[in-house]
């Protein structure tokens, strides 16, 4: 173990212990303090930040596309890839105040696999359940890191459920890639009562509490799984919240949990779920929409001024969904968003 270091986070006020093996990011999750962040890589720039003070501090390879280097030059850093020397002050740049104080410590875990079966021709429902510890708090929307067996790899993956409570049950809707190394070993060999190695819980893709705004979802692919944990939470909840989701896909077959979406407009009075296809041409059994998914939102929403928007899916879709949000007036600061990425193609 090396020596800790105090970071000090304003203009918040909180400050922890950071050992110097351990990056910023990762010390504060371990303490229950979630800073915003996105892939954990130096990839998205979700966690950058302003050091205020102190200089020793080195970073982890990252992509000069999230922290360019005059940005580093001028004081900027990436709190995912950052090892402090020192005692050092930095300044959020994004943060949710409420959240940050009221994370669930990440922990390490060990899951074994009760069922792993198709939901399309490409889309996995893993479903675990947790040996030790029996359960992991988390709320709806957050992820896990889930170990690669035989490798020192991880790949992050959102919950579908809402809590780890009910028999230490962890579920997934995952994409099989080819050539993608989880999703590969996934779909080849991974069998009913083999044991994962996990830790989490991470993410800030979560629903924010105390608003009665209007809620949009946008999503598409595996991007199903944390805004269905966040719509099963709002059904236990019983709320009444005004709700539509917005789900693209190619064709019928690439659709999924359509019958319990369908049915929670039976719970969440106010819920319409909007599914559409982009690629649905010469399919004549499909009555929905048909076209690219943030057409249809552009379609159905004209003012998004007061709503909370939620958008999960892959990198262009998500980035084409945040243009249109914004365009219909959503407020950039009450847009949620993860990017789902592979490393096999797409």
């Amino acid at each position: 173990m090396g020596d800790k270091h105090v970071v000090r986070f304003e203009p918040v006020g909180v400050e922890i212990e950071v050992e110097e093996e351990k990056t910023v990011l990762r010390a504060a999750a371990e303490q229950g303090i979630t800073l915003m962040h996105g892939c954990k890589e130096g990839q998205c720039a979700a966690c950058k930040s302003f050091v205020l003070d102190g200089d020793d501090i080195e970073l982890d390879k990252y992509s000069t596309f999230a922290l360019p280097d005059f940005e580093l030059d001028e004081g900027f850093t990436l709190l995912c890839r950052a090892h402090v020397y020192e005692d050092v002050t930095i300044e959020l740049l994004n943060y949710d105040e409420e959240m940050l104080r009221s994370g669930h410590p990440i922990q390490e875990a060990v899951a074994e696999v009760v069922s792993n079966e198709p939901v399309t021709h490409d889309l996995r429902h893993l479903v675990l359940r947790l040996v030790e510890p029996t359960e992991i708090p988390f709320w709806p929307g957050q992820y896990v890191d889930i170990a690669i067996p035989d490798s020192e790899e991880t790949r992050s993956f959102s919950m579908a459920n809402t809590s780890s409570k009910e028999g230490g049950r962890l579920e997934f809707v995952i994409r099989v890639y080819p050539d993608g190394r989880f999703s590969q070993f996934l779909d080849s060999t991974l069998a009913v009562g083999d044991r994962l190695d996990l830790v989490g819980p991470f993410g800030v893709f979560t629903l924010r509490d105390g608003r009665d705004s209007d809620l949009v979802f946008v999503g598409g692919g595996a991007g199903m799984a944390p805004i269905l944990s966040v719509l099963r939470s709002l059904a236990e909840r019983g709320s009444t919240r005004k709700a539509t989701y917005y789900y693209g896909a190619r064709t019928q077959r690439d659709l999924c949990f359509e019958e319990e979406l369908h049915a929670l407009s039976e719970v969440l009075p106010n819920f319409t779920f909007v599914p559409a296809l982009s690629e649905a041409d010469g399919d004549d059994t499909w009555q929905g929409e048909v076209g690219m998914v943030t057409d249809i939102v552009a379609k159905y929403e004209t003012d998004l001024a007061e709503a909370d928007s939620y958008v999960c899916g892959p990198p262009p879709m998500v980035e084409a969904a945040m243009d249109v949000l914004t365009g219909l007036g959503a407020p950039e600061k009450h847009i949620y968003y993860d990017k789902f990425t592979t490393t096999g193609p797409t």
